[in-house]
């Protein structure tokens, strides 16, 4: 079995709960399925779950380099330079990351309302960037696009390889 969940904002991405951050079962009544990767708490989107331990390999295994693409609003002007650096890869301090597809793209017309929503500052521009990486560090696109001058404002995953979370709204999930 496998299931598609758009995970909302400050929602963990295993069954229990932490803290005041709730967990999947919160959302998701189906026994015997977990996790295939992470989604951080603070971002949002497509998290898949399976009952099939080679499946969740598959899927979440650095080496089998599954596309997963990811609608980020970042903080500033996007720069040629900014844009070419994370398409060359750029070096974090657990080493370099591989080539993203990136593209400055408008806000995405399927767009959700967030809550809380993205705090938004007058004086300071934001753009959306489309970027698809082939490995799954933890918070990698975020560390990506700092490591460039753009910080993160708000990051949902759209898709891992042909899988994604279109027409699910936040909370929302369905077998695949």
């Amino acid at each position: 079995m496998l299931i598609a969940f758009n995970k909302p904002m400050n929602v963990l991405s295993q069954f229990t709960d932490e803290g005041k951050w709730p967990g999947l079962k919160h959302h998701i009544d189906v026994p015997g399925v977990y996790a295939a990767g992470r989604l951080d708490r603070d971002s949002e989107g497509l998290l898949l779950l399976t009952d099939d331990g080679q499946q969740q390999a598959r899927i979440a295994s650095p080496k089998a380099k599954m596309p997963k693409t990811y609608f980020a609003l970042v903080e500033g002007t996007p720069t040629a330079e900014a844009l070419d650096a994370l398409r060359r890869g750029v070096t974090l301090k657990d080493g370099p990351t591989r080539p993203a597809r990136v593209a400055e793209v408008p806000a995405p017309e399927w767009l959700w309302p967030r809550d809380p929503p993205v705090r938004v500052r007058k004086t300071v521009p934001d753009a959306w960037l489309r970027l698809t990486i082939t490995e799954g560090r933890n918070r990698q696109v975020r560390r990506m696009c700092a490591h460039v001058g753009l910080p993160v404002l708000r990051l949902i995953r759209w898709s891992i390889g042909d899988w994604t979370v279109a027409n699910l709204a936040p909370g929302q999930w369905r077998k695949l």
